[in-house]
């Protein structure tokens, strides 16, 4: 198994309690109350429609923030890396995963491994070569993860289209090798590029569609396919109906970002981190205020450049987490971020003075919170650190 990096928690301040005014910037910020309501939300959306939500763990990568979802349970979990399987296998307890990338063969007795230490670990593929490693690896340790098929619902990435003759094929190899069938696995991931309510509630329907046909196709040649299962944060928001669907996977929801904000997912006061940042320089001449927080602290994610509306590197908020009129981080070096106001704006620079303290909201959750080893958490309203919750990394 990867080794986890440690992460260690902020440095109390004198008085014993870190703030948004004593902690070392820059710093992750989760608001946990604004996670919480993003949860909600989605159970909510999920249990009218009578389906699972099974929430993609790749964007957190926390045990405390996944505890949030499932205080006791094992899951349905989704996760992107095999580390994070056994991370949330090892230090969670969580028993019911799915890897939902495609499998390298070199990672499937890794895989069958995880499988037999007692976790029911579903992995993920779309072509029959992918198979023989697999049902190997299920022999060698006696244990044999069951495989999803990938489809491809909108061309966005892998997967097999519903009517290809070759998903018959995949299914095949997989009984050949002695693999179980899990289901279909899709993704729409195209919905990231819309940000019309009918259009995302079509790409929504296009995606339960062609997995539904798959799922059938595979019926009708003698295969069991127990789960159909769909997912991205976009399409889970604005599905209408999800007949013949059993679960459903998100991951950006928990934290939503800019991007989704764009896209019309979420507001604003939705978006559930933030990076917080001080002002260490300024160049009126240049209608400039310089940061501490750079790409290393930011991500180099210009996700929002291709929307409607640019936010830069990150739209920047007091520390209530209020934005400033079109004020964003218009420029990321390493360990600098330039403040600066959006084109064309009519507003009026604020006046931060050197010391002062920002919060930036991120464009890409999943990718500014790569950049940080932990979240520092607030509630309530208030400015107290009242958690320190470690992310895990590796592959």
């Amino acid at each position: 198994m990867n080794d986890i990096l440690s992460s260690t928690p902020a440095v109390s301040s004198e008085a014993g309690t870190q703030t948004l005014d004593t902690l070392s910037t820059p710093a992750l910020i989760l608001d946990r109350d604004r996670m919480d309501r993003n949860l909600t939300r989605l159970k909510g959306l999920m249990a009218g429609h009578g389906v699972t939500l099974r929430p993609h763990l790749k964007t957190a990568k926390s045990i405390d923030a996944a505890r949030r979802i499932f205080p006791d349970g094992p899951g349905p979990i989704t996760v992107s890396t095999l580390a994070e399987a056994e991370y949330f296998a090892r230090e969670g307890g969580f028993t019911d995963i799915t890897y939902a990338v495609g499998l390298d063969p070199n990672k499937a007795l890794r895989a069958a491994q995880i499988h037999a230490g007692g976790v029911d670990l579903k992995v993920t593929l779309d072509t029959p070569e992918q198979a023989p490693a697999l049902g190997a690896a299920g022999k060698a340790t006696g244990s044999c993860p069951a495989a999803f098929i990938e489809v491809d619902c909108d061309g966005h990435r892998g997967g097999i289209a519903p009517d290809d003759p070759q998903l018959i094929v995949v299914a095949q190899a997989l009984k050949t090798a002695g693999v179980p069938l899990a289901g279909v696995l899709t993704h729409a991931g195209e919905s990231y590029s819309l940000h019309d309510p009918e259009a995302l509630a079509a790409a929504a329907e296009a995606e339960r569609a062609a997995a539904v046909d798959a799922a059938n196709a595979l019926r009708r040649a003698g295969f069991d396919c127990p789960i159909v299962s769909v997912g991205s944060t976009p399409t889970a928001h604005f599905a209408r109906d999800l007949t013949g669907v059993t679960e459903v996977r998100a991951g950006v929801f928990m934290f939503f970002d800019l991007v989704m904000h764009g896209i019309g997912v979420c507001k604003t006061d939705d978006l559930a981190i933030s990076v917080l940042t001080t002002v260490i320089g300024k160049k009126p001449e240049k209608g400039w205020i310089l940061v501490d927080a750079g790409w290393m602290a930011l991500s180099r994610d210009r996700g929002t450049s291709n929307q409607a509306v640019d936010q830069g590197y990150g739209m920047v908020c007091d520390l209530a987490g209020k934005p400033y009129a079109d004020l964003i981080v218009d420029q990321a070096s390493q360990e600098h971020g330039i403040l600066a106001l959006r084109a064309g704006s009519s507003a009026t620079l604020p006046d931060l003075p050197i010391g002062a303290r920002v919060r930036i909201l991120p464009n890409h959750a999943c990718a500014t919170g790569a950049q940080h080893a932990g979240y520092n958490v607030v509630a309530d309203g208030k400015p107290d650190i009242v958690a320190y919750w470690p992310r895990m990394r590796g592959w």
